[in-house]
């Protein structure tokens, strides 16, 4: 039985942008298995690195990935 794929937070992102991960990774130099990764497997982890090159990329602002990745953290109170 073939496993279903699914999509990481990072990977829903940009599947609601409609970008092309060939050409992210042209333009970020981030291997296309790389980009896989991050997209469709959660114990793989984005570095900030990849979360900037690719926001440049997709002409986003950085802030705006990293508030759609991260907004379930909350201060301690």
């Amino acid at each position: 039985m073939k496993e279903k794929f699914t999509y990481t937070k990072l990977g829903v992102f940009l599947a609601k942008k409609s970008v092309n991960r060939a050409e992210i990774s042209r333009k970020t130099g981030l291997s296309e298995a790389r980009l896989s990764l991050l997209s469709g497997k959660n114990t793989s982890k984005p570095r900030a690195d990849e979360i900037y090159l690719i926001a440049l990329a997709i002409d986003v602002d950085p802030a705006e990935i990293l508030n759609y990745l991260f907004n379930e953290l909350k201060l301690k109170e």
